[in-house]
């Protein structure tokens, strides 16, 4: 094969290596966080994503296919519409950098080939069915003998054991039992009544939660390995990922017995809340978005300015909005809302009214379909797109290239997807070494995979203060810095205890009322979110306060935040500061649009991300319908999860190099990452981006959707992708013959008159009842679980322990969310070191000041009384 041409979308801070060029191990070491690393993947849908985040990463992903191809190969769309294995966008997009190994594994041939691959690589990524590598040769003894070192990180539907294994899953069956869809959709009629169905993210988003939680965990796994020589077996189950992902409906539940109820584009929440979705004049959307969290508002009379000076104020101007308890207030949220509705209604889409509001102060966003980022300016300087050629086709194709910027260490883009089978020979002649390492132990002996590892957290909210939890959970100490001059808002979010604790909730018959006005201590979701961490109350705004911090930094390997870009800078800590108080420091800096970038001064929080991505978009019923977007802050968790890896990435490139990288996070970018196919299929067929709600048009099934069941609010997600599914699903609900529905082709074309049918079938039904009796014959389904039905009564999700219970010191004890990946050698606790929820605010102050920079008693007081601690 010739050698292929990469272009970057201009925009500096990426690279990459020439797509037709061997990516030998060899050459591999020369760039990259996971340089020389090999990385053999098994895998369809489940573990594609995070094979293509380890090939970013500068991994050597070989990807071995059977006879045939990868399933993932039919999976549209497909480049001009014809299908073929080498021409499904879906297999271009998560494949991306990528090799091809062909072998058949019912040979004896194929498994030698298999275990020399295995012997000579660091990682064995497989989503294969239970019992499938062992019926081939390969159980974990096997491995062992191979490999001592390879860490096998296994991705599955349920679990490998526990009542609901044997379960069929989907995309749309794991958002509906893993919590998304009851968060998601439109709003109620007036009387509280759905009638419509509560509708899943499209683009295959299941898959994206697990496989980010699964590269941040293969490398944690890399790096304990790298220490001691020992591989081990590393887990995850997309149910549980996924269970885990939800915002705020499961604190809300454990904390306050509260129940959310789906809204239009917006947060759900357990009461209703103003409307948020704007109409242009020419019918297209925007977010005149305002956070739910108090005390996080703009200015109010720059945002009333900006309305009059278009003559568009109405009544905002009147001396009773001044006052942020009645702006707040329902009647008035509403009517503000209203208001920004009817003065967004007075322009075009082209207009971008949007920078106004951005102007005043405001987090307003246009929502955009995905491929409307692709002119953007912003982008271009942040070389988010590029095009990489394919030479069988004579042209190039757009991708989403990186998921960050840095410039020490770019993004691995040299690779277009592979022709099945393309590097069977070059992998298979090569010499495949067996791995040979040291069999060390930490000196410790304590099982968490990061002892040891230090990680300052200048984060807030969510998005950013959200990744130390899982550093937490893997043993690293992390220390939260904040000061009461400015809280991290999360301490006064959502998910508020009864003052009469656990024993009060217990007892709860209905929903327990917020608190009037709740300390810095009491919320549940905070301490959730930072759970495992120190608390350390430091003013930064005085000289002693910033020495402090150095100091600090000097000690620390992680240094992470969320500012407003430029806000480091202006504090003399930007990267070249860092550098000098730390050379090898790692620091990891996330904001809405990103620090490089025209829009690095705009604001921005989770639903503002996930409308400038496309994701808004990207949940919902086909228009005319207006878009439903995600129902909490998707790209908060997500971000998270990001920023997440984006530390692990950084960590372990240092512990194999000595250097350290600053990594300039953003959002939306992570957002643009995970819109699937819609950026290809864009440059591929010059499709736009088009909802397709609860369906399955890439990967066809009929019947796909949210049935209704009995009860209030009650639905079922069904997934018939066979033909014996559809015959399964007939015999048991009892639809009547119809020979439009014969076969697949005839179902999908008659998909609203057999949406209507099976709705009526189901209607009757006890969701659960309908599920456990779908599944036992082969059907996929899955009830949409609420909060309350994960919490009380999964019992999947029961038995793999996903939460654990915690002290808090002012709350009590309460459930928090384990780690959802299982490390077979070094388990994972969310407590931490410290076995410990979130903390008091400043509660480890004397601890950090005192054990780590040797301050004494006295001179703590001292820094109490000056008011820098």
């Amino acid at each position: 094969m010739g050698k292929v041409r990469y272009r970057p979308i201009p925009g500096p801070g990426r690279t990459g290596r020439i797509p037709g060029e061997c990516m030998s191990k060899s050459s591999n070491e020369q760039a990259g966080f996971l340089a020389g690393i090999r990385v053999v993947e098994l895998a369809d849908e489940l573990g594609e994503y995070c094979g293509r985040v380890l090939a970013g990463l500068g991994a050597d992903v070989v990807k071995v296919e059977p006879v045939g191809g990868e399933s993932t190969r039919s999976i549209g769309p497909f480049y001009q519409d014809v299908e073929g294995p080498d021409r499904s966008l879906h297999f271009w997009h998560y494949n991306l950098g990528k090799r091809s190994v062909v072998l058949d594994l019912d040979t004896g041939a194929g498994r030698a080939d298999l275990a020399r691959l295995l012997a000579s690589s660091d990682v064995l990524l497989e989503t294969r069915p239970r019992g499938y590598l062992a019926g081939v040769g390969f159980d974990a003894r096997r491995l062992a003998e191979l490999n001592p070192g390879l860490v096998h990180a296994r991705i599955t539907a349920f679990g490998d054991d526990g009542p609901w294994a044997h379960y069929s899953g989907s995309d749309l069956i794991h958002l509906a039992l893993g919590g998304v869809m009851m968060n998601c959709g439109y709003d109620p009629e007036p009387d509280g009544h759905y009638d419509l169905p509560p509708v899943a993210p499209q683009m295959w988003q299941a898959y994206h939660i697990t496989g980010e939680m699964m590269a941040t965990s293969v490398m944690a796994a890399l790096w304990h390995r790298d220490r001691t020589g020992e591989g081990q077996r590393v887990e995850t189950s997309v149910h549980e990922s996924v269970s885990k992902n939800t915002e705020t409906d499961l604190p809300n539940w454990i904390f306050q017995r509260q129940t959310h109820r789906r809204q239009t584009c917006r947060h759900s929440l357990p009461t209703p809340g103003a409307p948020v979705l704007a109409a242009t004049k020419d019918g297209r959307w925007m977010l005149p978005y305002n956070t739910y969290l108090p005390g996080r508002s703009t200015t109010w009379r720059a945002t009333v300015d900006m309305l009059e000076r278009h003559g568009m104020a109405d009544d905002l101007a009147d001396e009773k909005y001044e006052d942020g308890a009645y702006r707040n207030s329902l009647p008035a949220r509403k009517h503000i809302a209203a208001v920004f509705g009817a003065f967004v209604g007075r322009f075009l889409n082209d207009r971008e009214i949007w920078r106004e509001g951005q102007r005043a102060g405001l987090p307003w966003a246009p929502i955009r379909r995905p491929e409307e980022n692709l002119a953007d300016e912003h982008w271009a300087r942040r070389g988010t797109f590029v095009e990489i050629d394919h030479p069988e086709h004579g042209r190039g194709f757009t991708y989403v290239g990186a998921k960050w910027v840095c410039d020490e260490v770019p993004w691995n883009l040299g690779r277009r997807p592979p022709l099945l089978g393309e590097h069977t020979e070059e992998v298979l002649g090569s010499a495949l070494e067996p791995q040979v390492r040291p069999e060390t132990r930490a000196e410790t002996g304590e099982p968490f995979a990061l002892r040891g590892v230090r990680v300052l957290d200048l984060a807030w909210l969510l998005a950013s203060a959200g990744a130390g939890r899982f550093f937490t959970a893997l043993g690293a100490e992390v220390i939260k810095v904040e000061h009461s001059s400015r809280y991290d808002g999360m301490r006064f979010g959502t998910a508020f205890p009864p003052l009469g604790g656990r024993a009060e909730r217990d007892a709860a018959t209905g929903p327990i009322p917020n608190p009037q006005a709740p300390g810095p201590n009491r919320s549940g979701s905070f301490m959730e979110i930072n759970s495992g961490k120190l608390g350390l109350s430091l003013n930064l705004k005085t000289p002693r306060g910033m020495e402090i911090l150095k100091q600090l930094i000097a000690r620390a390997d992680v240094v992470i935040e969320g500012f407003s870009p430029g806000t480091m800078e202006r504090m003399g800590l930007g990267y070249a500061q860092l550098r000098k108080i730390n050379p090898s420091i790692v620091y990891v800096q996330q904001s809405g649009m990103g620090e490089r970038g025209s829009y690095s001064t705009m604001r921005s929080y989770g639903p503002t991300a996930q409308a400038f991505s496309g994701l808004s978009d990207m949940s919902g019923l086909p228009e005319p319908f207006a878009p439903a977007g995600i129902g909490y802050s998707y790209l908060d968790w997500f971000g998270a999860y990001n920023m997440s890896t984006a530390m692990m990435a950084g960590l372990y490139r240092r512990q194999r190099t000595g250097e350290g990288c600053y990594i300039d996070a953003s959002q939306v970018e992570t957002g643009l990452y995970l819109t699937g196919t819609a950026i290809l299929d864009h440059s591929a067929n010059g499709r736009r981006w088009s909802r397709y709600g609860n369906r399955s048009p890439y990967k066809p099934a009929a019947p796909h959707g949210a049935y209704p069941a009995a009860g209030d609010d009650r639905w079922i997600a069904i997934g018939c992708f066979t033909q014996a599914q559809w015959e399964s699903l007939a015999k048991v609900i009892g639809v009547l013959e119809d020979a439009r529905f014969a076969d697949l082709p005839g179902r999908l074309k008659h998909q609203d008159l057999l949406d209507r049918l099976v709705g009526e079938a189901t209607a009757g039904w006890d969701a659960f009842e309908l599920m456990e009796t779908l599944q036992q014959n082969g059907v996929p389904a899955g009830v949409c679980q609420t909060a309350q039905d994960r919490y009380e009564t999964d019992p999947q999700l029961r038995h793999l322990n996903w939460l654990v219970e915690l002290d808090q010191t002012e709350l009590g004890r309460w459930p928090v969310k384990e780690l959802p990946v299982r490390f077979e050698k070094t388990p994972s606790h969310i407590g931490g070191l410290i076995n410990r929820s979130g903390p008091n605010y400043g509660e480890d102050t004397d601890h950090v000041l005192g054990t780590l920079l040797g301050l004494d008693t006295a001179e703590i007081a001292a820094l109490r009384a000056d008011g820098v601690a």
